[in-house]
């Protein structure tokens, strides 16, 4: 498999997040624009946004978090040569977990829905980490 390959579903993660960075940058200039709300009211973080605006910027602020560990394990697995099928197929269901995850949290925003996505792209994650560090630990690739 190509070095692009593997990289692939982090470079997709990476691209939704920008993708949410700028939307939620465009909603809350616009916004500020149209006197939605004013800076004053924002300036320090404040939930006052409108709520289609922090409901984006919610959603952007979730591609910051969980994935953080994502792109950290897709590195360290790819420099100590511990990735596999089994970890590749696990990155695509993380991040496809978080596309739909971000679709529903942009859109219904419905936690019924949410939820299980979320959870495939934990439990996904967390069997990287698994995979990653017990090949590390017991095979001691670095």
């Amino acid at each position: 498999m190509s070095f692009a390959a593997i990289l692939l579903p982090m470079f997709l993660q990476v691209a939704l997040t920008f993708a949410l960075l700028f939307w939620m940058i465009i909603l809350r200039l616009r916004a500020i624009r149209k006197g939605e709300v004013q800076p004053e009211a924002i300036a320090l973080r404040q939930a006052n946004w409108p709520p289609y605006v922090q409901q984006v910027s919610n959603a952007f602020h979730n591609a910051m978090e969980m994935p953080t560990l994502f792109y950290v394990v897709v590195l360290l697995g790819f420099i100590t040569k511990t990735l596999d099928m089994t970890v590749y197929v696990l990155m695509w269901m993380f991040t496809l977990s978080r596309i739909g995850h971000t679709a529903i949290h942009v859109t219904s925003n419905k936690l019924a829905h949410r939820t299980p996505m979320f959870l495939l792209g934990a439990i996904a994650l967390a069997l990287m980490w698994i995979l990653v560090a017990g090949r590390i630990l017991v095979f001691q690739t670095l």
